[in-house]
């Protein structure tokens, strides 16, 4: 994938690169009158302190690892310029197809752990884009993992997962996420995961969907390889291909994303059709 035009604005961008917070815990008089206060009430004293550093965890303290600030500047550079190129293409669909005003997310970079108004986070869960702050998370080792682990190479491979989160965030404008969240704790495990992976496969679309529009406005040009490099993504992170490789094999009724068959398709038919009206997951029949 070779840059045109590479839009390098941090407007809305968080760095958090090496840094970490260290909470302060309850200690001194605090825990002398927790300690009393649950004494008189007949409860475990241990467990009221650890609640109240729970619940209430006073002040945190931001530490920096300076060594570790600028940690993979390339990717972060990479993974900036998808970010505002999905963001660049996203305005002019709105504008232009929706008669709507998109409003550009935040991408966060971090590292090793972070929290968001969805909860902590640690690299271990991946990229993820939490609809109640409208922010994108990155640990930007992930890219490495995606290579090293899962053979997914090339740059594309790399700017189908960023495209996949802003997806994301398109189906929060959209109300698709709030439509699916209406229906937690009302339906089954099974049921649930089924409009999950509805979900997750309509953002593969839409990631698609910004690679044929990123190369029509002259973003990108792709070159030799670059859809096998996306098609490793998707097949990698495919339900079935991760259970297999942990597991050995795959519960379909688990599924929350997708097969690597159904991630691949999704993605491919927004790619070659860039058309946001041939995504909808939700009424199509081979889902249901």
């Amino acid at each position: 994938m070779k840059w045109i035009n590479r839009n390098d604005s941090e407007a809305n961008f968080e760095d958090r690169r090496g840094r970490s917070n260290k909470k302060a815990a309850v200690g001194g008089i605090g825990v002398i009158v927790i300690v009393v206060i649950a004494l008189l009430l007949g409860q475990n004293p241990f467990q009221a302190v650890d609640m109240v550093n729970r619940v209430a965890p006073g002040q945190s303290e931001e530490l920096t690892d300076p060594s570790r600030a600028n940690e993979n500047e390339e990717l972060k550079v990479f993974t900036l310029g998808v970010f505002n190129s999905a963001n660049d293409v996203w305005t002019e669909i709105f504008r232009t197809q929706l008669r709507h005003n998109y409003v550009n997310p935040t991408l966060v970079t971090f590292t090793d752990e972070t929290v968001s108004e969805c909860g902590g986070a640690s690299a271990a869960v991946g990229p993820f884009y939490c609809p109640a702050d409208e922010k994108m998370y990155i640990d930007l080792n992930f890219f490495h993992q995606l290579k090293s682990d899962f053979g997914a190479k090339g740059d594309l491979a790399m700017a189908y997962v960023t495209a996949h989160e802003v997806g994301h965030h398109v189906q929060k404008l959209l109300g698709v996420i709030d439509q699916v969240n209406q229906y937690r704790g009302q339906i089954s495990e099974t049921e649930q995961n089924r409009l999950n992976v509805k979900l997750e496969l309509q953002a593969d679309f839409l990631a698609g969907v910004w690679v044929y529009h990123a190369q029509k406005m002259n973003m990108i040009l792709l070159e030799p390889g670059d859809l096998e490099s996306a098609i490793s993504a998707t097949t990698a992170v495919g339900d079935d291909t991760i259970q297999k490789k942990s597991m050995g094999y795959s519960v379909p009724d688990s599924f929350t994303h997708g097969t690597a068959e159904q991630r691949t398709y999704w993605f491919r038919k927004g790619m070659q059709t860039g058309d946001i009206s041939q995504g909808d997951t939700f009424n199509d029949p081979g889902l249901n």
